[in-house]
């Protein structure tokens, strides 16, 4: 379960980088496209599940038009991108239907 967070600064997300270095917490970073189809299809159908929800672990989304320098931190090219960091492990996605299944979307 997940609970959408929509951030609009870099330093919102160097906030989240930081905290989990200093407390290894599961996190997980969505990067994505105002205008890709792929995108909007993807937060409407987040949206319609977690929208509401108030707990879980975060899903910080992270959009190329408030914040495309974040797009360097993890050499994001292809977009829809999820990077999830768990402990000493990041694990990077960028096929959209792995990340469907992963945020459990399909």
């Amino acid at each position: 379960m997940y609970k959408l967070d929509f951030l609009d600064k870099e330093n919102d997300l160097n906030k989240v980088i930081k905290r989990f270095k200093r407390n290894p917490q599961p996190v997980s970073i969505l990067f994505i496209s105002l205008w890709d189809s792929y995108c909007d299809g993807l937060i409407s159908k987040l949206k319609e599940k977690y929208g509401t929800k108030t707990k879980g672990e975060s899903l910080y989304i992270v959009d190329s038009f408030h914040m495309p320098h974040s797009f360097v931190i993890y050499r994001t090219t292809k977009i829809p991108h999820l990077i999830q960091m768990r402990g000493e492990t990041t694990v990077s996605e960028d096929y959209l239907p792995h990340i469907l299944k992963t945020l459990k979307l399909s």
